[in-house]
């Protein structure tokens, strides 16, 4: 924690917003840092290392979630919702409808991989606009802090570009044709009961749900690995955070 106010200082005039009291414990910490490591750090260069470390982390996740099976073939597959599942669990006894499932779940995947790639446009402005708030709480904060931040400035406008492109991706893969005649064929089996939930919202709150899922695992990569610290700026800057 105390090498995290050394990079604090290092980045941020003192003038803004810390108490006297604060400024004086701060000071005799990074002083006792600065002089221990013998590392010098320009402003220039700590701000530029965090925003590279979020770009980093930020575009493998979403260059990994928008390839080929970067949903549908790991750990962030998005499986049916729970009502969804009912249904098809009886339908599956239906003729004509016995791989029913994994037809479903692979046409869901397919959408979100195609929304995936809009992310990064998003994750790249919200970076850019960094505030100093925002770098105080993530040089201060806990190992998943730069992607809440992403996560707290972006997730509304990257639902939004989702969405639509869900939605198209769903009628491209024929899913939206294909639940209607999932629907239609559970909603003929006698005594159940009349359903018909909608899956374009579900498969964007999911598809986000893993996006920044992997967004912090990239994150702790970079704070914790340094193999992963790819540019002499990243290695240069986190060793102090080491």
């Amino acid at each position: 924690m105390m090498k995290k106010y050394t990079l604090l200082l290092l980045l941020f005039p003192i003038s803004f917003a810390l108490s006297a009291q604060n400024l004086g414990g701060l000071l005799k910490k990074a002083d006792k840092l600065i002089k221990g490591e013998g590392v010098e750090l320009s402003q220039e260069e700590t701000g530029n290392a965090l925003k590279e470390a979020l770009e980093i982390g930020a575009g493998k996740a979403v260059d990994f979630l928008s390839a080929k099976d970067g949903y549908y073939k790991s750990a962030y597959k998005i499986l049916l919702p729970e009502e969804a599942q009912s249904i098809v669990d009886q339908v599956k006894k239906v003729p004509g409808f016995g791989n029913v499932e994994e037809e479903l779940v692979e046409k869901l995947n397919r959408a979100a991989e195609d929304a995936a790639i809009k992310a990064k446009p998003i994750f790249v402005e919200a970076i850019t606009s960094l505030s100093f708030k925002d770098a105080i709480n993530i040089l201060m904060g806990d190992q998943d802090a730069a992607t809440r931040y992403l996560e707290g400035s972006t997730r509304q406008p990257i639902y939004a570009e989702f969405l639509p492109v869900i939605r198209t991706s769903l009628d491209q893969v024929q899913a939206r044709a294909y639940w209607k005649k999932v629907v239609t064929a559970y909603n003929k089996i006698p005594f159940v009961k009349k359903t018909n939930p909608e899956l374009d919202q579900y498969v964007t709150d999911k598809a986000l749900l893993g996006l920044f899922q992997l967004v912090e695992k990239k994150e702790l990569d970079i704070r914790e690995n340094q193999a992963s610290r790819t540019s002499d700026l990243l290695k240069k800057v986190f060793a102090q955070q080491d």
